[in-house]
């Protein structure tokens, strides 16, 4: 059965998840082959790649690109889909096939995070008109740089424990958010933000600054509930501490219950967010740790077809 959207190019990292995607690309190839789909494969090796891979395809013509992996892999192939704030072409199709060690953006949509039952959503005419997060931000060399994001960005705390979890070991798996957040919260201040979100703004104390456009991030905790990826909103929660909130708040946060709540500010944002603190603080998206406030948050609103 051909796809309605054309040959598939798959970009997979095969070093992702401990190797793992790499360890299940005769499967994907498998489950492609059975189910009848056209495609060509296509390997990253380093940064940037996915990035690269995705940006000449579709000027090749190719209209449906399918991300295999983590929110890694999916952050890079979306990035490649936009340029100059718009698609580099409107009718292309975002498929995601988890794979490795789990992937967070999936989880929204209720789709599978396997390799095999995944190939069998990339089948039909199915579609999801996907919002996209934009931010511009201050890279390690003070340079102004824009990225975008499918699911969750953030500022603060999770982006200091997101760069924490990068430098453990790969055998803690998912695990290593969990781990990385009690290594960081000790060593992590307050800082004073201040937040201008279309017309409302705030300023005081904050652990950490949520976007959200999906709900899920870190492994399963569902940060931002409220978040529907389509509906031309991004999902604003700030937390105001104390830290000792964290022992408390931490396990409604995987069931996606500590909202409402007395120390999170929410805002609903449409057009910009901008954050700026009494110190740089780091910034991360869809688990990709970038660089440092000030930074503002923009929505491209049905951004992407993303296939369900």
């Amino acid at each position: 059965m051909a796809s309605p959207f054309g040959e598939l190019t798959v970009i997979v990292n095969p070093h992702a998840g401990k190797r793992r995607v790499g360890e299940e690309i005769p499967e994907l190839e498998r489950t492609l082959q059975a189910r009848g789909l056209a495609y060509r494969l296509l390997r990253t090796e380093g940064p940037g790649d996915a990035t690269r891979f995705a940006r000449e395809a579709l000027r090749d013509g190719s209209r449906f690109l399918v991300a295999v992996g983590g929110d890694g892999t999916v952050h890079e192939v979306v990035n490649g889909m936009l340029e100059d704030g718009r698609p580099v072409a409107r009718d292309a199709v975002l498929g995601v096939v988890a794979a490795g060690s789990g992937c967070d953006l999936v989880r929204t949509f209720g789709l599978p995070g396997d390799v095999t039952r995944s190939c069998q959503h990339l089948l039909g005419e199915n579609t999801y008109p996907l919002d996209v997060g934009k931010l511009t931000y201050t890279d390690v060399e003070g340079r102004s740089v824009v990225r975008y994001f499918a699911n969750v960005a953030e500022t603060g705390l999770g982006a200091a424990v997101a760069a924490r979890a990068d430098r453990l070991p790969t055998s803690f798996g998912q695990s290593k958010y969990f781990f990385a957040f009690w290594l960081t919260l000790p060593r992590f201040h307050l800082a004073q933000v201040r937040l201008q979100a279309d017309r409302r703004s705030y300023e005081g104390p904050a652990l950490m600054v949520i976007v959200g456009n999906c709900q899920y991030y870190g492994g399963g905790m569902r940060i931002s509930p409220r978040s529907y990826p389509g509906d031309g909103v991004l999902d604003v929660l700030v937390f105001k501490g104390p830290k000792s909130d964290s022992f408390t708040m931490l396990p409604k946060v995987y069931r996606g219950e500590h909202v409402p709540h007395d120390h999170i500010e929410e805002f609903r944002v449409k057009r910009s967010l901008t954050v700026d603190a009494d110190r740089p603080l780091p910034i991360e998206a869809d688990g990709e740790v970038l660089g440092y406030s000030p930074v503002t948050f923009e929505i491209v609103p049905q951004a992407i077809r993303m296939k369900l």
